[in-house]
């Protein structure tokens, strides 16, 4: 009997096209528990979601034309946590499945190759997972509501559907910008430097309002004022300083009404050129809102995502085969795809659960890997009153994460550090 497959979604078709052999595009969610995980328990609540999942259970496959992604006929076997987070998925890994679910003391953390899903629907399968976790081991009788899935209701066409193809204006939006700073430092290929900021969200959500922005935006122009001042240090001359930019993911599923939990997510980089002069943060702040504003609009998206969906549907492109596809996307990845934005910043936002889950889970987190060609990511999810902001670095120096909390902290938001760094001691 003959597997079944299913074709990558649009912005799934560069991650296996532009993985390396020491680095693969992937993200992590985690659930810490009241009380240590039961092994046994998680392997038996994995088994039991995989009818519910399928664009979840699945392997990398390579075909002559597109990689596609076929469903595995066991499920992945839960395993103990180790090392650092988001170590390296091996080719031979995403030939056998492309995520990992794994458990250390009382945490659940799952791991996804990118071209599973994005933030969002990792989130939907974490939360669905800890459910089934939790009725299993205690139980516990959890309505499925706040994104968490009925495990036994059948999987909905909506949820497999690829979104970009169905949200295509047909117009292609001609998005030329300049070239961004690109941080720099001494590369670590075998471990990956992690720094949680711990933030009381009601402080955050006060600063935020003081600048008349959100959570997002905030964040997102205190790391761009924090990379202008470190720019304009180790550059005194202005003219030859760089674009600043912040890339931040924007999902779509709110602008379009979309119930996939496939990928479904396109980047902005709003930013400034420091060249321009000066900037406080009440500006960079006011220019941030209004670049998102101005183009994250229904309409501005729907022509970015005319822009990737269109070449694929020509067919002359369908039928050039896939290395030289590879060769092709790999250009255009590096001309385009990371070369426009300094870092990412990726929020979930407030990670809701209905409340016969509470008093089981004491946090929830968010961790995107650095990207190809720039060491530092930052991803911020917010649970239980706290928002926990995850730098996270393949190089060895922490100026970066050190700048930005500091920065916060004379913000008057008050920050509580945790790393995994050796060089580092928990602190506040």
């Amino acid at each position: 009997m003959s597997r079944k497959w299913m074709r990558l979604d649009n912005a799934a078709l560069i991650f296996p096209a532009i993985r390396r052999r020491r680095w693969v595009n992937a993200f992590r969610v985690s659930a810490t528990l009241a009380e240590p995980v039961d092994p046994a328990v998680l392997q038996q609540a994995v088994a039991d979601l995989m009818p519910r999942f399928p664009s979840m259970y699945v392997r990398l496959r390579t075909g002559v034309f597109w990689y596609y992604l076929e469903e595995i006929t066991a499920p992945p076997t839960v395993r103990e946590d180790y090392a650092y987070p988001l170590t390296l998925m091996q080719d031979k890994e995403l030939r056998a499945c492309c995520l990992r679910v794994m458990y250390f003391r009382d945490r659940i953390a799952v791991e996804f190759f990118h071209s599973l899903t994005d933030g969002t629907g990792g989130m939907v399968y974490l939360k669905t997972l800890t459910a089934r976790y939790l009725t299993l081991k205690y139980g516990a009788e959890i309505p499925p509501e706040e994104g968490i899935l009925d495990w036994q209701e059948a999987p909905k066409p909506e949820e497999l559907e690829d979104s970009f193809v169905r949200n295509t204006n047909g117009v292609v939006l001609n998005d030329h910008e300049p070239d961004a700073l690109r941080m720099r430092g001494t590369r670590e290929w075998d471990f990956l430097h992690l720094t949680t900021g711990i933030i009381p969200t009601q402080a955050l959500l006060e600063a935020a309002h003081r600048y008349k922005s959100t959570v997002t935006v905030f964040l997102s122009a205190v790391l761009e004022q924090t990379i202008l001042e470190y720019q304009a240090e180790c550059c005194p001359n202005r003219e030859r300083r760089k674009p600043v930019k912040v890339t931040v993911p924007i999902n779509l599923r709110r602008l379009y009404g979309s119930k996939t939990l496939r990928n479904f997510v396109l980047t902005l980089n709003p930013g400034v050129d420091p060249r321009m002069g000066d900037y406080s943060l009440e500006e960079l702040c006011k220019i941030m809102a209004a670049q998102l504003a101005a183009e994250g609009t229904p309409q501005q998206m729907a022509g970015r995502i005319a822009a990737n969906v269109t070449p694929q549907q020509i067919a002359a492109i369908r039928a050039v085969p896939l290395f030289l596809k590879n060769f092709i996307m790999g250009i255009i990845y590096t001309q385009r795809g990371e070369t426009k934005g300094c870092i990412n910043l990726s929020n979930l936002g407030q990670v809701r659960m209905p409340e016969a889950m509470t008093p089981y889970v004491r946090r929830m987190e968010f961790i995107i890997g650095p990207q190809r060609s720039y060491p530092n990511n930052c991803s911020v999810a917010s649970f239980g009153g706290e928002t926990y902001v995850n730098m996270i670095r393949n190089i060895r120096e922490p100026e970066l994460e050190r700048r930005f909390y500091s920065r916060l902290v004379e913000l008057g938001v008050p920050v509580l550090i945790e790393t995994n760094s050796p060089e580092t001691r928990k602190g506040s």
